[in-house]
């Protein structure tokens, strides 16, 4: 299984990564989706910046800002419920004040969205009722419920799904769709990928087979200072989109799914890339780090990145640190690259 490779060996040899380009992607249908921990951090980002975004895809997380700050609510109401289900009056009250404060977008882009949610039914990591209690929570927010899809699989584990003759993997790279486990990419015969990306933005054209044409390149991340960012990121450029006019997806991975501990398996295999070929959308995979306080390489959804300096981290915010970092990222891309 790849995940019982060093990611030493997996990632030894290659080039220093260079900085992200500016592509001129178009600022339109610009969607970002995550799984897990990148689930949560997926739904903060399109709190705070709705107006940026056309779409949310959500897979094996909860409501917005379910653990408040707290390491405590996150472990045990957001992944286990033995404290109990979430507190949605509380997170009602804590987007209003955010929202007094500038700090998350107007409620009129917000109830703009549209809204992909996934969980897989036999998920052990993060309790499938956490998902429905997020479709619940974005019912309250849209303009018309008819924007939220609310897909549940009942006997898919915690993960991303893939259908592997879309996602270009065998099963000795995938996890099994029931038991899940490392790389977390469940091989399910499920095309989640191209599931969210339909629904997000309408009828796209499907992946012709082989190999997507594009260029997977990596990028420093360096350059978007940021506790808990690694050194690299990842981005998938279909062919033409270095012209400019591509419309861009972000893709955020989940804990124990970055590439420090699984290589470029999610990079490669989540079935995003072949239809981004297809469809001209650019595809950014940021991604997390390893250190003490996050061992697993979770994105921030719990305030690690603030809380040794704030009394009320404000991770999901417009102020997160991370937050920042990865519509820094968004904008590079669609910047207009300079003329010599």
């Amino acid at each position: 299984m790849l995940a019982a490779l060093p990611a030493a060996s997996l990632l030894a040899d290659t080039p220093p990564p260079q900085p992200l380009p500016a592509l001129a992607a178009s600022p339109a249908e610009t969607s970002v989706l995550g799984v897990s921990s990148g689930g949560y951090m997926a739904t903060q980002l399109a709190v705070a910046w709705p107006e940026r975004f056309t779409g949310l895809g959500v897979l094996a997380a909860g409501p917005w800002s379910c653990a408040q700050g707290s390491l405590g609510l996150a472990l045990g109401q957001c992944m286990s419920t033995r404290r109990g289900m979430p507190d949605m009056q509380a997170l009602t009250q804590r987007l209003a004040g955010y929202r007094e404060r500038d700090l998350v977008g107007e409620a009129e882009a917000l109830e703009a969205l549209r809204v992909y949610v996934w969980h897989g039914g036999a998920d052990e990591v993060v309790e499938p009722r956490l998902g429905e209690a997020l479709a619940e929570q974005f019912r309250g927010w849209l303009k018309d419920p008819s924007q939220l899809q609310l897909r549940q699989d009942a006997e898919v584990g915690h993960g991303w799904p893939v259908d592997t003759t879309v996602a270009h993997a065998d099963g000795d790279e995938l996890a099994d769709c029931h038991d899940a486990g490392p790389p977390h990419l469940l091989a399910c015969g499920l095309d989640i990928a191209g599931d969210a990306l339909h629904w997000l933005h309408g009828d796209q054209t499907a992946p012709t087979g082989g190999a997507p044409p594009g260029e997977l390149q990596r990028f420093d991340q360096g350059d978007y200072d940021a506790k808990g960012l690694a050194d690299t990121g990842y981005l998938f450029v279909p062919e033409g989109c270095e012209a400019g006019g591509c419309r861009v997806s972000m893709a955020l991975h989940g804990c124990s799914m970055a590439a420090e501990q699984i290589g470029e398996a999610f990079v490669r295999h989540s079935g995003l890339n072949a239809w981004a070929a297809e469809n001209r959308r650019i595809v950014v995979y940021p991604q997390a780090e390893t250190r003490l306080g996050n061992p697993q390489a979770c994105w921030d959804w719990w305030g690690y990145a603030e809380s040794t300096w704030q009394i009320d981290p404000m991770h999901d915010s417009r102020q997160g640190t991370q937050t920042r970092a990865l519509m820094a990222m968004l904008e590079r891309l669609q910047d207009t690259p300079r003329t010599r």
